[in-house]
């Protein structure tokens, strides 16, 4: 007999407030350079995005502000910083393209989730114009109206 998978979510963390306040342009799949600890965490559940962003220096994209909790008993042998920068691992024409996109005014790249392919860790990256605050407004206005007519729909049906 054959093992039957179980289906599990790939996503480890979403960056919900990204969409909130930016605009979001273009996606990237970026591989993640980790340590042993860290991937026992994010198996765990232990990752967390909502203040990340990429920088680059030296030609090399690197991602700033995630936070992975350390399990009690991995972070016994090790030094762990939980919010320590970390690799991203790009082709040569994207990382050009994000480094365009940043030297644009109103521009950043920002980390929208982490999620498994496969045995890997990958972050989704993008970039991102920032709202004004009346824009925030209005797509709040807009998610409100959704949900209204939504019901209105549902309540007609019955």
């Amino acid at each position: 007999m054959a093992k039957k998978k179980t289906q599990n979510s790939n996503t480890i963390a979403l960056n919900k407030k990204a969409r909130h306040d930016y605009f979001i342009e273009e996606r990237f799949e970026a591989g993640v350079s980790l340590a042993g600890w860290e991937v026992k965490a994010l198996r765990a559940g232990k990752g967390q995005l909502t203040e990340s962003y990429v920088i680059f220096k030296n030609g090399e994209a690197w991602l700033l502000g995630a936070q992975i909790q350390p399990l009690p008993q991995a972070s016994t042998h090790f030094v762990t910083d939980p919010t320590r920068t970390r690799k991203l691992l790009l082709h040569r024409k994207e990382l050009t393209k994000l480094k365009e996109a940043t030297e644009q005014k109103g521009h950043t790249v920002v980390a929208t989730a982490l999620y498994w392919k496969h045995h890997l860790v990958k972050c989704e990256i993008a970039t991102a114009k920032g709202k004004q605050l009346h824009d925030k407004r209005q797509t709040e206005k807009e998610r409100d109206w959704n949900k209204q007519k939504q019901r209105i729909l549902q309540t007609n049906q019955r």
